[in-house]
């Protein structure tokens, strides 16, 4: 089950880089659309949508790549958050679906949990 647990560690890691990257498309492209446009009010508009846009989703990348990192270094926490994510993530089909699935399958194994236990 190491393994596993490092596989999962490393696709946590993938999903929170890739999704602070789109953070970062996102806010460039809902941002820009405003600013193109010259209207004060759609800058203002497309502004406050990209803050909160990109405020999601640099929270969320962020907690998943902290989560696939703490996974890679078997820590406790990083566990109960995974487990946390992989929740959520079932409703994110078919990427979110598979990884939620194959994460909880991983780590709510009886064998997975002993590997936890060293780290704080």
């Amino acid at each position: 089950m190491e393994t596993h647990v490092k596989v999962a560690g490393w696709l946590w890691t993938i999903l929170g880089a890739l999704t602070l990257l789109g953070a970062l498309c996102a806010v460039a492209g809902i941002a820009g659309g405003g600013l193109i446009s010259g209207d004060q009010d759609a800058i203002l508009a497309t502004g406050i949508t990209a803050a909160g846009v990109g405020g999601v989703l640099i929270l969320s990348g962020a907690l998943n790549l902290l989560a696939g990192i703490g996974l890679l270094k078997f820590k406790s926490w990083a566990r109960i958050l995974a487990i946390i994510f992989a929740i959520l993530n079932l409703l994110a089909f078919p990427i979110g679906t598979a990884l939620g699935i194959y994460t909880l399958w991983v780590k709510l194994t009886k064998e997975t949990e002993p590997l936890f236990h060293g780290g704080a």
